[in-house]
């Protein structure tokens, strides 16, 4: 029996629901340690993670539309930062080379061969930072979860089209309560004055270019030994080329060269520090991977898309009514369901029946 086919499905239903390998699930010996020492660990890396991602939504909010810079090239802000994540993984390759027993990197190094293995992968990266960054400019931070939150149903659908894979009614229907938020979102935008069909047709593509990302991971993994780092490396090399073109075509260029900052250090540093947080994103992610679960980490992210969004409303004084914020709860409760139930079903999957146990023991 040719198992390749059923290896390659369980691979790519991994990706769709955000599933890892056993392995990395949990930090080898974590449970060993201390109560208090396992929970300071954990509170640490949860709040960098927070601290992180929700910085990151604000700077690039402020690179990407803010009225005192007024700077109209969300391509080559995304650019930059990918310029940044790409000299970052070949300076600590060098640095981890030098220095083996202080830094643990992998030394990066560029294959034509590898880089083309890759591209398909490094479109749908480009797409996915794309149209994440000019959601952000045409949409509120308030509104930004809302208006990106189909990534879930994405899943659910790519699951079926792609596997043939049927959904659990539990989890369409926190899918349903998901679509419900996100449309009554859209409502309340639209009732407000502050909705922008642009961001959220962006939102929407990104939401899809998210899934897309999943899948194409786990399928080019094996290219770069596995390595999620050199993966990082060649997926920004290759951004990094694809962006100039279409730097070219938008016509940014034009728009750098009578920008009026171009000169401005303050400028500069809000760029490299965004870059920063685009590289460090992955790392504290990972982190709170290995640290938690999986599971808890999605918790975790919903958990700080409701303070990302109360936050911003606070700091953009704005005014939401009542069924606004219901459509935030809609977004975030479905998400958290969803995450639960599907969380719940994989470990039934992962538990063999009594007769199952009965079977492997007699070797049938």
């Amino acid at each position: 029996m040719n198992r390749a086919p059923l290896k390659r499905s369980r691979i790519l239903h991994m990706a769709l629901n955000g599933a890892l390998d056993p392995s990395e699930e949990a930090e080898p010996g974590g449970r060993d340690k201390p109560f208090l020492l396992r929970a300071v660990q954990i509170a640490v890396v949860v709040s960098l993670y927070w601290v992180t991602s929700i910085s990151m939504v604000f700077l690039n909010k402020y690179l990407l539309d803010s009225p005192s810079l007024q700077l109209n090239a969300p391509i080559f802000v995304t650019f930059y930062q990918c310029l940044v994540t790409t000299l970052l993984c070949k300076g600590l390759g060098l640095l981890a080379a030098c220095c083996p027993h202080a830094l643990d990197f992998p030394r990066v190094g560029l294959d034509l061969k590898v880089a083309r293995s890759i591209l398909p992968l490094s479109v749908v990266f480009i797409g996915m930072i794309t149209f994440n960054n000019l959601c952000l400019k045409y949409v509120g931070v308030a509104f930004y979860n809302v208006g990106r939150s189909l990534t879930t149903v994405f899943n659910v659908l790519l699951s079926y089209v792609l596997l043939k894979q049927t959904t659990s009614f539990y989890a369409l229907l926190a899918c349903g309560i998901i679509i419900g938020g996100f449309w009554l979102g859209v409502d309340q935008e639209g009732a407000e004055g502050t909705l922008s069909l642009m961001g959220t047709i962006f939102g929407v593509l990104a939401s899809l270019c998210v899934s897309l990302n999943a899948i194409y991971t786990k399928k080019v993994l094996p290219a770069v030994d596995g390595s999620i780092w050199r993966l990082t490396f060649y997926n920004n090399v290759n951004a990094c080329i694809l962006f100039l073109p279409l730097l070219l075509l938008l016509g940014e260029h034009q728009a750098l060269l009578h920008f009026a900052h171009l000169g401005s250090a303050h400028f500069w540093g809000m760029m490299t520090l965004g870059g920063l947080f685009g590289f460090a994103i992955g790392y504290v992610t990972g982190l709170q991977i290995k640290f938690t679960s999986p599971l808890t980490h999605n918790v975790s992210g919903t958990a700080k898309a409701c303070a990302q969004t109360v936050l911003a409303v606070l700091h953009y004084e704005e005014t939401k009514s009542f069924l606004w914020w219901t459509s935030n709860m809609m977004v975030l409760g479905g998400s958290s369901a969803y995450t639960w139930v599907r969380g719940w079903e994989m470990r039934s999957q992962e538990e063999p029946s009594p007769k199952e146990g009965e079977k492997n023991t007699m070797g049938v």
